[in-house]
């Protein structure tokens, strides 16, 4: 350890020190000046008067002085390193101290001193605006003069002694209020506070403190304080409570412990879903099933069946004439606004008013419902992006994360535990990520990964044109073996064999992938999310081409609506019976097996990929059929409720961490972005194509009297026309921004510019970043470069003068050298 360098700067008095008034440290002017202007003026002062640094002898008299220079004042700032000149003298020259004074570092520290220094102006200048009486009985020991000081300084304890005081006598001239505020703000220990609140407090301050406020007895003024103590805990309390509500608090920071943020990315994604869910189905029930559970239609003949468990999995029997389906809403008004007159006569179009129209109604809270889940997408997925992307958010930040991760707010073993493990895994990743990037590859070994990447490429495409092939040929086959009322359980057929085929061949891709021997985790898990995309939007695509390209034609005389309906909640429900399957067999059982036939504890690893595409296709699936089932959603809600509490007891009882941990930085994004093209942008053109172009059925639904469901606002504008000209401005509305198509238009236009913008607001701040970061590495090495060539300047000098001193020596000793 390098020891603390000393020196003292010897200063002879000149004459106009002697007739020259100390300034006072309440003059701002004088006072608030900077650490460079004093070392410049010091520095002129060495250069005009012949000054010499002189290292301090040990044991010399005079007053100690520490060997650094310390806050002088609120303007100097850390230590100073002296360079080492010949025969170990330590000197500084002019030009040294000139470029130190320029350096950022000598500002930057905030030690104890400086806080209470910094504080100190702050004081002084809230005083003088609020127009105070200056202190006139401040000592003149008190009022330190910067010219004594110069660069001698006073030892550290009675500087910071020093300006304690004075801060002291400025907090008690400061109102209560204005003293509590600013020193709750100092970023100093609650002790140092309470010491700096006594000593400020005045005489009358603390007798009124014992007597209370306005002069209560002391006994009231201790009930009034109990009692504001326990609303403020109160408060206190309920602000815990409402954090605390928030959904697997938790288990999500146990999860981010224990296994990374690879795997918490699926949890994090599966929260999101939820809220999604819970958006959708909010309008859904205030508009459409709320309103037809107030106002119930007739039951039709033979609807009322028996409950046999069964439907549970079908969705039909006992659930085909109930709110679930779109069968159930009636094409009628659900609220007359009068009562016909006795003598056969009509409401007048006064008393008519504007009945709610639940074919209306129906459209435009689905529209509705959708607009707010694409805008909520878009915001979503723009800010996980501008979070994700930003520069130094997955490098740089090692010493970050070692010195600066602690909370040392967190005092309970459970919380410093989750804490404890998630820097531990955080450090693992950074430093994974770190090694794979300066890892290297030979162009042969390249050339046949590339071959044999490519190979598993196509065997994927293959399987994945297999199984679909095999879900269109079986949908024909349901086509043309119809199934009767009675045979429910055959209806699960079609979705039993979607359900095995994106069972099996997510496994089959994964067998695939061994091959391909990534070095990089993330792009493994990007490959695979890929893959089992493709397969299951090419499913979704040949199923909608199954019920509004097949099932329409064949279904004339029945409620189509329903069987679509129907199909898609047998889907839904069968999807998290097979995520139970995958779950149970893929973790479980193989947990089992490593244990006691392979004799091996490696657990197996959770498999990200496959279980975030499962929880895309559930929620495409969810959106395909809002139409069709408005209450699905709400099944979505328990769905993603039970498949969060399964899968979290299976991760921890079955799983192990990735053996190659690596910084799930961009997944939520990934995911979000995922979510919001090819699934909600397909789920919303199939909806667009069924409320545009296919005719309802007439024997049910809300539209079931008219050639699409579109035509229901052309049905109510009409109304609207002859309602009369108060309401004449809402067909202007539907006919322009409804109708027209250019709004549709401008409003997609909005939104990719609001997106594009965002990412060239992101791109422009990480080029920033960049060039600041660049900018503060340059002026560390010019600052390192200069250093050093003022010290080899230095050397040569010093060199030069010693070198002329031994000649003159020589010469002394030797006349004959003359």
């Amino acid at each position: 350890m390098a020891q603390p360098l000393n020196f003292v700067l010897n200063v002879p008095e000149t004459p106009e020190d002697h007739g020259s008034q100390e300034p006072s440290p309440y003059d701002e002017s004088e006072v608030h000046d900077s650490f460079h202007q004093l070392i410049q003026e010091q520095s002129q002062w060495v250069a005009e008067e012949g000054l010499e640094l002189q290292q301090r002898e040990p044991g010399a008299g005079g007053q100690e002085t520490s060997g650094h220079l310390d806050e002088s004042f609120c303007f100097v700032g850390s230590g100073q390193q002296a360079l080492p000149g010949p025969e170990d003298a330590l000197v500084h020259s002019t030009a040294t101290l000139r470029i130190l004074a320029s350096m950022p570092s000598r500002t930057i520290g905030r030690s104890r001193g400086a806080v209470i220094c910094q504080y100190y102006n702050r004081s002084v200048r809230l005083r003088r605006r609020v127009s105070r009486p200056e202190l006139k009985g401040v000592r003149r020991s008190a009022r330190p003069s910067l010219r004594l000081y110069d660069l001698e300084l006073d030892p550290a304890a009675l500087q910071e002694e020093e300006k304690r005081f004075l801060l002291v006598k400025e907090l008690q001239g400061l109102p209560a209020a204005q003293r509590d505020h600013m020193l709750r703000g100092m970023p100093l220990g609650l002790a140092e506070k309470r010491c700096l609140r006594e000593e400020s407090q005045t005489p009358t301050g603390k007798q009124r403190g014992r007597q209370g406020p306005r002069g209560l007895f002391p006994c009231c003024g201790r009930l009034r304080d109990a009692c504001v103590l326990a609303l403020h805990s109160l408060g206190l309390g309920l602000l815990a409570g409402l954090h605390a509500l928030r959904p697997w608090r938790y288990a999500l920071k146990q999860i981010g412990g224990q296994f990374g943020s690879s795997v918490l990315s699926y949890f994090l994604f599966l929260k999101t879903l939820l809220a999604f869910n819970a958006l959708l189905l909010l309008p859904l029930l205030a508009f459409i099933v709320g309103v037809q559970a107030a106002f119930p239609p007739p039951a039709p003949p033979g609807s009322a069946r028996s409950f046999t468990g069964l439907e549970l999995l079908t969705g039909g029997g006992r659930f085909t004439h109930t709110a679930m389906y779109y069968g159930y809403y009636a094409n009628s008004t659900l609220n007359q606004p009068c009562a016909p007159a006795p003598a056969g006569g009509r409401c007048s179009r006064e008393a008519a008013g504007l009945p709610y129209s639940m074919p209306l109604a129906y459209l435009f809270t689905v529209g509705l419902a959708f607009f707010i889940t694409c805008v909520t997408l878009v915001y979503s997925m723009s800010h996980s992006f501008g979070e994700s992307y930003r520069v130094g958010s997955t490098s740089g930040v090692h010493a970050v994360t070692v010195f600066c991760s602690w909370d040392h707010k967190v005092t309970q073993r459970r919380a410093s535990r989750l804490q404890h493990d998630n820097i531990r895994t955080h450090l693992k990743e950074l430093l994974a990520e770190w090694q794979r990037r300066r890892g290297s590859q030979s162009a042969c070994g390249r050339l046949r990964r590339v071959a044999v990447r490519g190979l598993v490429w196509l065997l994927s495409l293959g399987t994945t044109l297999g199984c679909t092939v095999a879900v269109y040929a079986f949908s024909e086959l349901m086509i043309k073996s119809p199934v009767s009322a009675e045979q429910e359980g055959a209806l699960l057929a079609l979705p039993v064999v979607v359900g095995l085929l994106n069972l099996g061949a997510p496994y089959l891709f994964r067998c695939l992938a061994a091959l391909e021997r990534h070095d990089s985790p993330v792009l493994e898990v990007y490959v695979a999310v890929c893959r089992n995309l493709i397969l299951k939007m090419v499913i979704l695509g040949i199923l909608c081409y199954h019920w509004l390209g097949r099932r329409v034609g064949t279904l004339k005389d029945q409620c189509w609506e329903n069987f679509v309906g129907q199909e898609l909640y047998r889907l839904v429900v069968l999807d998290f019976v097979f995520v139970l399957l995958d779950t149970l067999l893929g973790e479980l059982v193989w947990r089992l097996i490593s244990e006691k036939q392979l004799k091996r504890r490696e657990k197996p690893e959770f498999d990200i990929a496959g279980n975030v595409l499962e929880l895309i296709y559930g929620q495409t699936l969810t959106w395909l059929g809002v139409v069709f089932s408005p209450l699905l959603p709400a099944i979505q809600i328990v769905k993603l409720l039970l498949v969060f509490y399964v899968k979290k007891t299976s991760l921890m009882a079955n799983c192990q961490a990735p053996r190659r941990p690596w910084l799930a930085s961009h997944m939520s994004t990934v995911f979000i972005s995922l979510l919001c093209f090819p699934s909600f942008l397909g789920a919303a053109i199939f909806l667009c194509f069924a409320v545009w172009r296919v005719k309802p059925s007439s024997t049910c639904g809300p539209f079931r009297s008219l050639d699409s469901m579109y035509e229901a606002g052309k049905v109510w504008v009409r109304r609207l026309e002859e309602a009369g000209p108060r309401v004449s401005w809402l067909p202007w509305v539907h006919r322009y921004l409804v109708e027209n198509t250019f709004p549709v238009y401008l409003v997609s236009a909005l939104l990719l510019a609001v997106i594009y913008l965002h990412i060239q607001v992101v791109k422009g701040q990480r080029r920033v970043i960049c060039l600041l970061k660049e900018q503060i590495s340059n002026e560390g090495e010019d600052k390192v470069f200069l250093i050093n060539k003022l010290h080899s300047v230095y050397e040569r000098k010093e060199r030069s003068r010693a070198g002329r001193t031994q000649e003159a020596e020589r010469l002394t000793d030797d006349p004959d050298a003359w």
